[in-house]
């Protein structure tokens, strides 16, 4: 394999994009150099005798300078490489075979994002030299793969884990590197899976197969087609002799063996004296397949009372191999297992099982006694038998049953696979993929529950100017608009479990924020709850949004509250710095290993059940009675806390009450901005003004509330259904002081309606106006100077952002 440099070729590496060619001064001077300096020596003799009329001076100054020029050229001659300025050409070469890997692509690119180098398996991969991070991937591997690359950039390592290329999974990791860190080195390599025929080939050719020959067994690996792929030395000695294992990939096996009289068998190069074989054959695949086996041979040294010493080599066997195997007699015990077969079969230490069966739920123990039964005493074949181990009964594995023959007591041989890893990632994928579908779900629900409330609140505010306190209807006004804003939190908290809010995120330290909400959990708690805050000592900084932070640790609370009532208890609230090592030492299998600072949560209630815990985090999910609980509380937290980075876990015993765990990564960079205040902080904006507004809103009584509210403020309105519409009444509106648009909207959507109408008038000012969040509305919008109003939103903010909106582009300059 040999990597490649883009676009220059391999005589020209150094000057490939992104790269920068080292400068040379030459080692000797050209002729016309040579001519040039000599003429500009004799010019200066000629202006010196000129000068002073004195021959005797202009010919001492002749002669030092060509004693100067000579002992110049000397030193150069005699020290070639020593010359001033002279840089070494680095050796791309040496690159080239640095980056040649066969199983991991490795691309770099320049701080402009251009391709400097790249391996032949990158091209393999992605279809040819792709310059990261724009590489054809699938879902949403490819936003995974720019969030890396800007992590790279930014702490030095990023990572991109379960990112697709077709079927092909893979996973990144990006490191800033070079003399100046202006490179990226982007490494791909996909999942680690055992290559059981070559995990047994390379313990074949390396100690485990000489340690198999010192106990006395020649093991090979045959093909299908009886072909030698790998064997140990104790095997190649025997069968090949001293001189001839140089080449013994691909040979036929059986002329290397021969039967004798009785049907024993000796290997043929051993002649009339050669010692008999007992040849123990393992599948490697089913039987009607056609797949590779194993061979282990031992000398037929002994008699029936040392079989036992067989089975001991046989067990030596069994041990070294990579995958789950155990022999059972002709009773149906178990004779051996080796300890991939121990793990697979997840058997407690200390407590091995007498029988199979004692492996397998009740429903399988027939099934696998009978399969067990027939292949004890019939032909050496094997069959496949799909099983649940009792201790993991929802996940079915396949137990392979072969018959054997020559191994003292040993009748059957059970293969298992060792599949933990594959079911946890399975279960891995499959909470992701929930947790995502759930998320998307309570996404779309806000949406629209936002378009329904914007109404109501428009409505709700438009008869409120029409009635003043003390109306018979006033008081049922401000009622429906109250439970209106209720209805509207709600919608903020899918979001947030969604992971779709927008967050503001600043530089901060737990203590502080836990600080300014003490006084109001305090008043939370009641009297029966004693609250008890616990800070440890060196908590790095992170980065969150502060509101959103206090909110967590209040829903934690009052759910602890509710736990511990009506008897009431202690709440623990405990914060704490957590090194690289020890998230190493917990193993967890989500948490990256870094430096986090956590925040921990705990009360001493009734605890929660394991049947609920694995549901606590789900939207709509409560144990609380009908009317005291929405089931969001705990999603709101999960989506916050995901959304800033973190983690969150949650402990409990029924019993010994609940803890809640979260880690945030401490934050490190240096020179942070500070962070954009809120709405609520700028100065509110007149709620009149003057101005043609191009209205574009696909729900009908959004579109009507808003007409009515911007028409009393005192703005003219043109209304359309949708984006074609918009562009039509655009069209034939001789001045368009704003456009205000939905963003979701059918056949046309918002962004595409204003960037036809801003190719015709490049300074239109837009509002947009959405159920969606801001952040992941921005991120999709990709169009410069434009506001954005949230839904929903009432007459006063409508008209606020109206007047913000034509501030700001009158500030800029823009005019439709």
């Amino acid at each position: 394999m040999t990597a490649t440099s883009l676009p220059s070729a391999d005589a020209d590496f150094g000057r490939g994009a992104g790269s920068v060619a080292p400068t040379l001064v030459p080692a000797s001077l050209s002729r016309t150099d040579m001519a040039l300096i000599g003429g500009l020596a004799l010019l200066s003799v000629a202006l010196l005798f000129w000068a002073t009329r004195d021959p005797v001076l202009a010919g001492g100054f002749l002669a030092g300078l060509a004693v100067a020029a000579s002992g110049l050229l000397f030193v150069r001659r005699l020290f070639p490489a020593a010359a001033a300025g002279e840089v070494a050409a680095p050796d791309w070469a040496m690159l080239r075979q640095a980056l040649a890997h066969d199983d991991i692509a490795i691309a770099i690119t320049d701080r402009a994002g251009r391709m400097v180098c790249a391996n032949d398996l990158f091209a393999t991969w992605f279809g040819g030299f792709v310059t990261p991070p724009g590489l054809p991937l699938e879902g949403q591997g490819a936003d995974r793969l720019k969030n890396a690359g800007r992590a790279a950039w930014r702490d030095g390592e990023g990572h991109a884990d379960d990112i697709a290329v077709g079927a092909l999974h893979l996973r990144a990791q990006v490191t800033r590197s070079g003399q100046a860190e202006d490179y990226l080195v982007w490494r791909f390599s996909a999942p680690e899976q055992l290559d059981l025929l070559s995990e047994i080939a390379r313990h074949l050719d390396g100690p485990a197969g000489r340690t198999l020959g010192q106990a006395g067994v020649m093991g090979a690996l045959v093909s299908a087609e009886g072909r030698l792929r790998a064997a140990n030395p104790a095997f190649l000695l025997r069968a090949l002799g001293e001189g001839d294992q140089a080449h013994y990939a691909g040979r036929d096996v059986s002329p290397m063996l021969r039967l004798g009289e009785g049907g024993s068998l000796f290997f043929a190069r051993e002649g009339e004296r050669a010692t008999p074989l007992r040849l123990i054959q393992i599948p490697l695949a089913p039987a009607d397949s056609g797949g590779p086996i194993f061979l282990a041979l031992i000398d037929e040294e002994f008699g029936p009372a040392d079989r036992g010493t067989a089975q001991t080599y046989v067990e030596t066997l069994l041990s070294l191999l990579p995958f789950g195997l155990a022999m059972v007699d002709r009773d149906g015990r178990f004779l051996y297992m080796n300890r991939a077969f121990i793990r697979a079969a997840g058997v407690a230490e200390g407590r091995m099982p007498r029988y199979p069966g004692d492996l397998v739920v009740g429903e399988d123990k027939g099934p696998l006694a009978d399969m067990i039964r027939r292949h004890s005493s019939g032909q050496q074949v094997g069959g496949d038998l799909s099983i649940r181990l009792a201790g993991q009964s929802d996940e079915p594995v396949s137990m392979r049953v072969v018959g054997v023959r020559g191994l003292g007591e040993a009748a059957v041989l059970l293969s298992l696979k060792d599949s933990s890893e594959e079911s946890r990632l399975k279960r891995q994928v499959a909470q992701q993929s929930k947790m995502q579908a759930v998320g998307q779900l309570a996404g779309g629900v806000a949406h629209d529950f936002n378009n329904i409330l914007t109404a109501v609140l428009g409505s709700c505010d438009l008869m409120l100017m029409r009635h003043t306190p003390g109306d018979s209807d006033y008081d049922d006004i401000q009622h429906i608009r109250s439970n209106a804003n209720r209805a509207a939190s709600l919608t903020r908290q899918l979001l947030a479990f969604s992971r779709q809010q927008t967050l503001r995120p600043q530089i901060l330290q737990l203590p502080d924020v836990i600080s300014e909400v003490s006084h109001l959990l305090k008043r939370l708690m009641g009297d029966t709850v004693e609250l008890a805050v616990h800070h440890g000592r060196g908590l790095g900084a992170v980065r969150a949004d502060p509101v959103q932070l206090e909110q967590v640790i209040i829903n934690l609370a009052v759910n602890a509250r509710d736990a511990m009532m009506p008897g009431g208890g202690t709440l623990t609230i405990e914060t704490y710095p957590v090194a690289a090592s020890t998230v190493r030492e917990m193993g967890s299998e989500i948490m990256p290993p870094a430096d986090y600072s956590a925040l921990k949560i705990s009360d001493t209630g009734a605890g929660i059940p394991a049947d609920v815990l694995p549901k606590i985090f789900e939207p709509f999910f409560t144990t609380k009675d009908v009317g005291k609980g929405t089931g969001l509380g705990l999603s709101t937290v999960y989506g916050i806390v995901k959304q800033s980075a973190g983690f969150i876990f949650a402990d409990s015993k029924p019993g010994e009450g609940a803890s809640f765990t979260i880690y945030l990564p401490v934050h490190r960079a240096a020179g942070d901005t500070p962070a954009t205040p809120p709405p609520a902080a700028r100065p509110k904006k007149s709620q009149w003004g003057t101005g043609t507004i191009l209205l574009v809103e696909d729900e009908d009584m959004v579109r009507a509330v808003a007409e009515r509210a911007l028409t009393r403020a005192g703005y003219s309105v043109v209304a359309a259904r949708q984006g074609e519409e918009g562009l039509e009444r655009f069209e034939t509106m001789d001045t368009v002081d704003l456009v205000i648009s939905d963003v979701v909207m059918p056949v046309m959507d918002g962004p595409a309606m204003v960037r036809a109408m801003r190719a015709k008038r490049p300074g239109l000012p837009v509002l947009f106006m959405s159920g969606y969040a801001e952040e992941q509305l921005r991120q999709s919008i990709d169009i410069a100077n434009v506001a954005f109003l949230p839904k929903p939103f009432s007459v006063a903010q409508l008209a606020e952002a109206v007047s913000m909106a034509l501030d700001e582009a009158a500030h800029r300059g823009d005019h439709g």
